[in-house]
């Protein structure tokens, strides 16, 4: 039993406190020791916890729930040799011990033997005539340990029949049936699960989340604030029921929920920035600047924030000031593709050309293959007059897109601007077969090539060669 300040449980441990500070030693029995090693325990005390086995153990030497405890430590400090040692001479004094056989299922997962430790956890089942819920619980985590999450789901299941009120299980549970992308199997669970225990903000809000998944909007909407309704300070619930609301283009209300939060608790960079992004949708700019500014504020290492105040200013054509907070994002995350990409386009609206080719050689590098990077950055290097990478580049953007019109069209200009005929012959047939009526667009990238009479005549006599 744990200790309060309600209760008479709660004197042995002032005494014990007492006899801390005075370095007197004073006698407890052994069900006292127990109680106060788990209650420093639970707490996070392993020192006191440490201190109290110790002087449990001198006056109780014989006592297995106390050595049980000792092991609890060994093993919380990987000191597995000898919780091994002490495990076995409890066996031999208490081989029907079901804790036993949990301390050694716990050494076995602290050495990555999961499927022993699961075996030693059945064994304990065998014996624990109150069927734990906190040992299907840990058959559970094991499961997890091995990736095996259909075992791990049965056995979180198990451990919340017996104690519906295990959320730590049922946040496991949750995670299984995600994780085997069973949606609708979560969600008929949930709702079972709320059957029993109606008033459950956790499960509400996780019931919330599936449904946000499966694109049920106000079925999610209604999940939330039943969470909210049974604990009107959860600010997860908050949080989601605006993304929710968001969905559905209800911005003020969305707003609302998300000023809820900030009143609750101290302001988040999360709030700030989604309250920004529903003014913006709303037309009130300069209400969703102020928030935008308000998240890097809040919390300057957040690149969405930046990234989002970059977008801003970029609508606005406010391109120098875009640049400038683009380059907050990539200082923060220089492995986001999707920044280099906007720094590519920023960049080439300055006319900063060279910046623009090193963006889109980084957006590259990353994995970034979509045919307007190519294309993008063929067009860079052409007006930096690097003909031979332009070409390059187009040949690596033809791996990926085959015979594509756009890719073939540039190649063949660029060809010929490097006199070599042949090839550029070759491109413009394999252009012209793709895609005929998108010389035009050519013609108006390339003039001093599609304009040139021997070009010109060749188009025509394929056209009429077709």
């Amino acid at each position: 039993m744990q200790f309060s300040s309600n209760d008479d449980y709660n004197l042995p441990l002032t005494k014990f406190e007492s006899m801390l500070k005075t370095n007197n030693v004073f006698f407890f029995d052994s069900t006292d020791f127990e109680q106060i090693t788990t209650h420093y325990l639970d707490e996070g005390k392993i020192s006191k916890a440490k201190k109290a086995i110790q002087l449990g153990l001198e006056q109780h030497p014989s006592s297995s729930e106390l050595k049980l405890l000792q092991i609890e430590i060994f093993v919380f400090e990987n000191k597995l040799d000898l919780a091994e040692k002490l495990l076995n001479q409890v066996q031999e004094l208490q081989p029907g011990n079901e804790e036993v056989y949990i301390q050694r299922a716990n050494i076995l997962s602290k050495k990555d033997k999961h499927t022993e430790a699961i075996h030693m956890l059945k064994k304990a089942l065998e014996l624990d005539e109150e069927m734990s819920g906190d040992i299907y619980s840990m058959i559970g985590m094991e499961y997890l340990f091995l990736d095996n999450y259909a075992d791990a789901k049965e056995f979180f299941i198990k451990s919340l029949t017996v104690d519906y009120l295990d959320y730590a299980s049922l946040y496991n549970l949750v995670y299984c049936f995600e994780f085997l992308e069973d949606y609708d199997g979560c969600i008929s669970y949930l709702n079972d699960y709320l059957e029993i225990n109606p008033y459950c903000e956790v499960a509400w809000h996780q019931l919330g989340k599936q449904y946000f998944s499966k694109k049920l909007y106000k079925e999610a909407v209604s999940a939330f604030e039943f969470a909210i309704i049974s604990d009107d300070t959860f600010i997860g619930a908050y949080l989601e029921k605006g993304k929710v609301l968001e969905k559905l283009k209800r911005y003020n209300e969305a707003i609302e929920n998300y000023e809820y939060t900030l009143q609750l608790d101290d302001p988040t960079s999360f709030a700030y920035l989604r309250i920004g992004k529903c003014h913006e949708r709303l037309g009130n700019s300069e209400l969703a600047k102020q928030f935008f500014y308000k998240t890097v504020h809040e919390d300057p290492l957040l690149d969405k924030g930046w990234i989002a105040i970059t977008d801003f200013y970029y609508k606005e054509g406010n391109f120098r000031k875009a640049q400038y907070y683009i380059n907050k994002a990539l200082n923060i995350d220089e492995e986001n593709v999707l920044y280099w990409k906007r720094s590519a386009e920023i960049n080439k609206q300055l006319g900063f050309f060279e910046e623009a080719d090193i963006a889109y050689q980084k957006t590259v590098e990353l994995g970034n293959y979509e045919l307007e990077t190519w294309i993008s950055w063929a067009d860079i290097l052409t007006h930096l007059g690097e003909y031979d990478t332009a070409v390059i580049t187009l040949l690596q953007g033809l791996e990926f897109y085959p015979d594509h019109s756009k890719l073939e069209y540039r190649l063949a200009a660029l060809y010929y601007l490097s006199n070599d005929d042949i090839k550029g012959q070759y491109h413009l047939v394999n252009a012209l077969k793709h895609n005929y009526d998108a010389y035009e667009d050519a013609s108006r990238l390339f003039p001093a090539i599609y304009d040139r009479p021997s070009v010109k005549n060749f188009i025509t006599n394929f056209k009429k060669a077709s």
